[in-house]
């Protein structure tokens, strides 16, 4: 679910103009999700609004799964709203509580063995799937007999040649230019003699371009300063080296898998004890900053506001640095569901499926036990009713047919904090039937490993917005069911009056919010509760 910041890199070749998000060239106010448009102007949700409404009722902890890459529970913001197992011990090796997971205090960690080894890197699924067919079909004939089944997954195989090979060729492609690029003004930052935080325009006025590629890299670094310090540019073509990199190495390496570490029998979907207690694992950043948009400690001066204050974050590390696993998402669900989760956030997604089947059964446990689950919608720039994005709410048959809806599941797109037509995010899906809501997810500052905070983006950030207002809701008014947690989020939404910018290529199309999605609008904390206030006092 992360976002690389791909006009910078097409910037630097000169393909197209500079493309960056609208609403990037401003400065958002801090912690401006939370804020109300008719106070502060701002699109937020209106949480502090929410709040003074609800001053005088009481509320009881609610237990919000982060589903991720991992969390860092020693987090100064973060470690006084942790989930913990009170029947498990830190460091232990006995299962005490019987669960079936040795030492779970904080969570689980379904992407480890019980050596404390843990899987960082890992393929997409398009490679996974393609390593798996590959052996079989790679060598067909139009004049190969092939049975019903096999021909579609033939079929679905060449589908899957052609995606890979255009994302292996932009990869290759952004490794080698990232790369070139960053090359290029190290040497400029090298020349300045200064640490990248303190550069200016002043400094870069004083260089005289060696060559070509210097020019243009100067040209790029005085755009990049329009909008933020030099440091921040730099630390963005830091991570798009670094992404590139990983598709080429890893993501996209049909050579590389490695499954192996966990040691599971993968092929076997009811397997579901395995991994270790190791909730941080290697690289915590993505789960991290979800989890301090939910519920970062609110009122203490230390770092950011969560959007709910009565909540526990209980951690369950299950997305690698590459596509999640059907297997490991749908035991996560059951794990959370197992252990009081009431709210499951879910901020990952892939174009390719597996085992759609374990997840959907998964989904139906959470239904049947009243979990709600909030998803984010991906970040493609895409129609989600025509370009799948796994997991999702709809439940099918092994042909693909839908064959039901889940109650109790939201999926989120993200909007920027502007009422303009760039309102929403260029990189959100969308859909009429398949986006619930939007939700606050452009430029949100959250928790980072080792007590650090940082601006991130995506609908990764949107969805646990809208999992912080479920909690709100579930916690204040425990006796609503998640269907009509979710019916309140979806009737209270504030309504834009006016087209947006569709996102895709060019985003030359505009629509209205009820065009694109479910609800037409974005989530409102104000609104949700007095709506969930309403509908208590008639019980």
């Amino acid at each position: 679910m992360n976002r690389i910041n791909k006009a910078l890199l097409y910037l630097a070749l000169g393909i197209f103009p500079y493309a960056s998000i609208a609403q990037d060239k401003d400065t958002p106010p801090p912690n401006w999700y939370n804020l109300d448009f008719q106070k502060d102007g701002i699109m937020g949700i209106s949480t502090e609004k929410a709040y003074d409404f609800l001053k005088n009722k009481t509320a009881k902890p609610v237990v919000v799964a982060v589903l991720d890459g991992g969390v860092d529970i020693q987090h100064e913001d973060l470690k006084e709203v942790l989930w913990k197992n009170p029947k498990e011990t830190a460091g232990s090796t006995k299962d005490n509580d019987g669960n079936g997971y040795a030492g779970d205090v904080y969570g689980w960690n379904f992407l480890g063995n019980a050596n404390g080894e843990n899987v960082n890197q890992d393929n997409l699924e398009v490679t996974r799937l393609i390593r798996k067919y590959e052996p079989k079909y790679i060598s067909v004939l139009p004049s190969t007999r092939l049975s019903e089944t096999e021909r579609r997954e033939f079929v679905a195989y060449q589908q899957m040649i052609g995606d890979y090979t255009s994302k292996m060729d932009e990869a290759q492609f952004g490794a080698t230019n990232y790369s070139r690029l960053k090359e290029d003004i190290d040497g400029i930052v090298a020349s300045t003699g200064k640490e990248p935080k303190d550069i200016t325009k002043a400094d870069l006025d004083k260089i005289t371009p060696s060559n070509d590629r210097q020019k243009m890299a100067i040209r790029i670094i005085k755009k990049e300063l329009d909008k933020d310090p030099f440091d921040k540019f730099y630390d963005s073509l830091t991570e798009g080296v670094k992404y590139y990199e990983e598709q080429v190495n890893f993501h996209l390496n049909k050579d590389f898998n490695p499954r192996s570490i966990i040691g599971d029998n993968y092929d076997d979907a009811s397997e579901r004890y395995y991994g270790n207690p190791d909730v941080k694992g290697p690289d915590a950043g993505h789960g991290t900053h979800v989890a301090g948009i939910i519920g970062a400690k609110r009122g203490n001066n230390i770092g950011i506001d969560g959007v709910a204050n009565h909540v526990e974050i209980m951690a369950v590390r299950t997305v690698p640095n590459g596509d999640e696993h059907d297997k490991d998402v749908a035991n996560a669900i059951r794990y959370a569901v197992d252990n009081g989760a009431k709210i499951i956030n879910m901020s990952f997604g892939k174009s390719y499926v597996y085992n759609k089947q374990t997840v959907d059964d998964a989904v139906k446990y959470a239904e049947s036990k009243d979990v709600l689950l909030v998803h984010a919608a991906g970040n493609d720039g895409a129609d989600v009713d025509v370009t799948k994005n796994y997991p999702m709410k709809y439940y099918t048959d092994s042909l693909g047919s839908v064959q039901g809806e889940a109650k109790n599941w939201i999926t989120v797109g993200a909007t920027g904090w502007k009422q303009d037509a760039d309102l929403v995010a260029t990189f959100s899906n969308y859909g009429y039937r398949s986006v619930d809501v939007f939700a606050p997810g452009v430029r949100i500052n959250s928790t980072m490993p080792e007590s650090t905070y940082k601006e991130q983006q995506g609908t990764s950030m949107a969805a646990p917005v809208v999992a912080g207002l479920a909690a709100i809701l579930r916690s204040y008014y425990p006796d609503l069911t998640a269907p009509e947690v979710k019916d309140i989020i979806l009737k209270s939404v504030t309504k834009v009056d006016q087209k947006v910018k569709v996102p895709g290529e060019g985003r030359s199309k505009k629509a209205y919010l009820d065009e694109i999605s479910v609800s037409g609008g974005i989530v409102n904390a104000y609104e949700a509760v007095k709506l969930a206030d309403e509908l208590a006092s008639k019980r």
